[in-house]
């Protein structure tokens, strides 16, 4: 945890917050089509907190991979989970990486991406490579911290979901998470 603190002061823009609780990470992976995909991936995953529960409830014979842009946690996914794909790259790319993993398209997508800290144009771009990336019926999941609501770049963010998805829910809050957060549940 005090390497993600460090990480966050260091590249705030990119960490976007701390480390995401135990219980978080179940909900953002608490689907059912996670059990049955044949591929899923991860964009943005830190210290593994995410990455560790979609090991635990995916198929074995399911295409998994991750996209990092910094360099630490890429180094921290590989040494801990040595037999995960993980690409130090920026989230744009993600069909570049489905390509070189014999894929068109995934049923999955999980974000533990900064949103709320990303410019709109940016956040605009990134959300059509996930939606051209998700099978039809795939989903799309992420999280968002409750006091980043009020935020323009979190309220555009929500107004994009709504425009890129056919379906948008949002859980319940997980007042345990530090700070309290919750998840987007998107379908295609």
């Amino acid at each position: 945890m005090i390497e993600s603190i460090r990480q966050f002061l260091l590249h705030p823009k990119e960490t976007g917050g701390i480390e995401s609780s135990d219980e978080l990470a179940e909900l953002i992976t608490d689907i059912p089509n996670l059990a049955s995909a044949k591929s899923v991936v991860e964009l943005g995953p830190g210290t593994g907190v995410f990455t560790e529960r979609v090991i635990a409830k995916a198929p074995k014979r399911c295409r998994f991979f991750c996209i990092e842009t910094n360099g630490h946690f890429s180094r921290v996914i590989a040494e801990k989970y040595p037999y995960v794909r993980v690409y130090r790259d920026s989230a744009i790319n993600i069909r570049k990486y489905l390509a070189m993993n014999g894929l068109r398209e995934c049923d999955v997508i999980i974000s533990g991406l900064p949103w709320a800290s990303f410019e709109e144009d940016f956040q605009e771009q990134l959300l059509q490579e996930i939606r051209k990336s998700l099978k039809k019926g795939g989903e799309f999941l992420t999280f968002s911290y409750v006091q980043s609501m009020l935020l323009p770049a979190a309220k555009n963010f929500r107004a994009l979901l709504h425009e890129n998805f056919s379906e948008v829910r949002k859980t319940y809050t997980v007042w345990k998470n530090l700070p309290p957060a919750f998840v987007y549940h998107c379908r295609k």
